[in-house]
């Protein structure tokens, strides 16, 4: 391979490519008039791997506030634990449902 005359010497550069980290989303779980305190607790501990206690606290937060926030994940996993929640319910006969929000 020939080297070009013209560029001997000199060193090519690239200019470093701006990485960014993926945005992250809030998972929230909302109050409804029908599912059962015992039932979101269950969820929380099968599909977001929370303690009794966290999930408790979750579940009161839900029940008092109408809305409880899960965690905080990419956005791939989000849907994804969405996806499980609704499922899950849905199997069971509950309405519980899950919404995201960009964190």
């Amino acid at each position: 391979m020939a080297l070009d005359k013209e560029n001997q010497g000199e060193v090519l550069t690239r200019d470093a490519e701006e990485l960014k980290e993926p945005d992250e989303y809030r998972v929230i779980l909302l109050n409804d008039d029908y599912t059962t305190m015992e039932f979101v607790v269950t969820v929380l501990m099968a599909v977001f791997h929370k303690s009794l206690m966290d999930a408790q606290k979750i579940m009161l937060d839900v029940h008092r506030k109408g809305r409880g926030i899960v965690g905080v994940y990419s956005y791939d996993i989000a849907v994804t634990k969405i996806n499980q929640v609704h499922e899950v319910a849905k199997q069971n006969g509950f309405p519980l449902k899950c919404i995201m929000e960009k964190a």
